[in-house]
């Protein structure tokens, strides 16, 4: 009882010295922005070696990867915002109707105040860092909350938080479900929340006791095609990649592949000979493949592999927590393989003659959070018109999330909202219109009587 008073007592102290930090207004300076993103970038670069062995330790990363997924994009999008935040944040004149002459119309960024961002597993750092990016560009205070699922991440990024801000300006706070909920409960300004839709789902409903405005980043499964005009061998290198990053444990990676009939036995073995290229004979001994995050997650990947005849992989180790890259055949729709988001390394594959009987299955299901098509233009262009989606990408897989000048997001049950580059500067900010009248004189037509009314309707 003492440690969980002790928790709360933290988070409540914590959001009162936010509280007062940002009423002081000193977030609300371009200058003091910038200058805290400047802090950001020199405390990454700072840790970036402890970030990337905290990776190995807790998921596997290689040192390459965890800079390519994590680190390079946070650094990224610090420099595109230090860079572009003057012009963001300046107001915005924008064009008043007739009816409204003389007076003037402007758009100001104002930040939304104190926000939570909770970040999940997968990608510990990019995923808690990034948002933590809009949050600073737009002049918001933060508590940030990591998973415990990957705790040396956890404790190095509070390390780096704490010796970076004031804790009345960001803090860094971490836990497991207790903390989660108590944050929950409190009243933010707005959740920007990674993870499950379940979970986001019980982001949604604490939020709503405040009204509170979310971001929910969630998941789903991402459908990819692979056409019978597609090149199979570029289709096979970038889908094994794009299914092999972080051991299939990202929210974006291919889910399930449904490829054209007449092409189904050459193209799984050359994704065969895709993923031993990438990580030789045997990916377990690669120091390139990351290990499964935990034993649950292990367990409930292995039950998967029943669902379905193995066409290559099949290979576990529990004790590494290492699950070999595998392809399914036979896949029933009603199993938990094509029913809930896979997370790691395995990929149903599912035949096909007909692309509309592709597109009839994907819009059958939640939207989901990324579609991949391999292909020529004109279908891919069919397919995009016909099925929804949060991002695509044309011959190519993952791509979408790494271009910071393009929204990233999820629609319907893969998410709401949208952020990176200026979206994320705006995910934080409240739009606030503001209508600017002369004081010299008052045109009376608005007013009863109306007078001159026929008039006024000719000119609106």
């Amino acid at each position: 009882m003492e440690q969980a008073q002790s928790f709360k007592e933290h988070i409540d102290s914590i959001i009162a010295g936010q509280r007062s930090f940002f009423a002081g207004g000193a977030t609300r300076d371009i200058r003091f922005r910038q200058e805290q993103l400047r802090h950001l970038k020199s405390a990454v670069s700072r840790f970036e070696r402890r970030i990337t062995d905290a990776l190995w330790t807790d998921l596997h990363k290689s040192p390459e990867e965890s800079w390519l997924t994590e680190i390079s994009l946070v650094l990224q999008e610090i420099n595109l915002h230090i860079r572009r935040l003057p012009r963001w944040a300046k107001p915005q004149r924008t064009p008043s109707p007739r009816s409204l002459w003389p007076s003037k119309s402007t758009v100001i960024h104002e930040p939304l105040g104190n926000a939570l961002i909770v970040a999940p597993w997968n990608y510990p750092f990019q995923l808690l860092f990034n948002p933590l990016v809009g949050a600073i560009s737009s002049g918001c205070c933060a508590i940030l909350k990591s998973s415990p699922y990957v705790p040396t991440v956890a404790a190095v990024m509070e390390e780096l938080i704490a010796e970076t801000f004031p804790a009345n300006y960001i803090s860094l706070v971490n836990g497991h479900r207790e903390v989660n909920q108590y944050l929950f409960e409190q009243k933010f300004d707005i959740i920007f929340f990674t993870g499950s839709p379940d979970m986001g789902k019980v982001v949604m409903r604490a939020a709503a006791e405040h009204l509170t405005p979310v971001v929910l980043e969630l998941g789903g499964k991402s459908p990819c095609i692979v056409d019978k005009t597609a090149d199979l061998d570029l289709a096979a290198r970038r889908i094994a990649w794009g299914k092999s990053l972080n051991a299939g444990q990202t929210c974006v990676a291919p889910d399930y592949l449904f490829i054209h009939a007449d092409h189904e036995a050459v193209f799984c073995e050359k994704y065969g000979k895709a993923i031993e290229r990438m990580f030789g004979n045997n990916p377990q001994e690669s120091p390139c493949f990351p290990h499964i995050v935990s034993d649950r997650a292990m367990q409930r990947l292995q039950a998967l592999l029943r669902h379905g005849s193995i066409i290559m992989g099949g290979r576990t180790a529990s004790d590494e927590r290492y699950i070999a890259p595998t392809l399914l055949a036979g896949t029933p729709p009603d199993s938990p393989a094509m029913q809930t988001e896979i997370f790691g390394p395995i990929m149903p594959v599912i035949p096909f003659r007909d692309i509309a009987e592709v597109i009839s299955h994907i819009n059958s299901n939640p939207k989901p959070l990324a579609l991949y098509y391999f292909g020529d233009s004109k279908t891919a262009g069919q397919v995009l018109a016909k099925v929804s989606s949060g991002g695509a990408c044309i011959n190519d897989t993952i791509l979408h999330v790494a271009n910071h000048r393009l929204p990233f997001g999820g629609v319907g049950a893969s998410g709401m909202g949208k952020y990176h580059g200026k979206d994320s500067f705006l995910a934080f900010t409240n739009r606030r219109a503001v209508v600017k009248s002369p004081t010299l004189f008052d045109l009376p037509f608005r007013y009863p009587p109306f007078r001159y009314f026929s008039t006024v309707k000719r000119i609106v």
